[in-house]
């Protein structure tokens, strides 16, 4: 009988990244940007040292990515991370892999909306004041931020997030 297990690696990274993984957009402060803030879409799977072999598969059978330690210097997490924040990347690799092979869970939600804004990053719409609808998505996804603080300026302005999470939840991590 053939080994068809290749055939099988696309589901089960699918299935993998539905537990292990996570589709976020944070919401930074930039002074440097025209309207102050700024949108960063990320795509992040951990796992720990010994597991990294899930991580490598990953990168390879998606071609993007980088994988670096989760955990800041010093700190007691030895778990590694698999990262992709470029936006070419998310847009011609990650999005349409996970639309090819779907999430089961209610991840699949938090994903589609990753994809909307994501892809209306890509055709400029969050360089425009009408792209602040991307703000709210963004503010919407991850269980409404569990671990993010919302802090709304006197002046009207974009509101800023910050976070009391892990590194591995860090809305706001790099």
């Amino acid at each position: 009988m053939e080994d068809r297990s290749h055939d099988r690696v696309p589901d089960y990274l699918a299935g993998y990244v539905d537990g292990e993984g996570s589709f976020h957009v944070a919401l930074q402060r930039n002074p440097s940007s025209r309207h102050g803030w700024q949108l960063v879409p990320e795509f992040h799977v951990s796992q720990n040292p010994e597991r990294a072999s899930v991580l490598l598969l990953i990168q390879s059978y998606l071609g993007c990515g980088r994988i670096r330690p989760n955990a800041r210097k010093g700190a007691l997490d030895r778990s590694l991370v698999f990262v992709v924040r470029n936006r070419t990347d998310l847009v011609e690799r990650v999005i349409p892999f996970f639309e090819a092979h779907p999430l089961l869970s209610e991840k699949r939600g938090e994903f589609e909306t990753f994809a909307v804004i994501v892809r209306a990053m890509a055709a400029g719409e969050h360089l425009v004041p009408e792209g602040f609808r991307l703000r709210e998505l963004a503010l919407r996804m991850n269980g409404a931020g569990r671990y993010r603080r919302l802090h709304r300026p006197e002046d009207g302005g974009p509101p800023s997030v910050s976070s009391t999470a892990p590194r591995e939840d860090d809305a706001l991590a790099g």
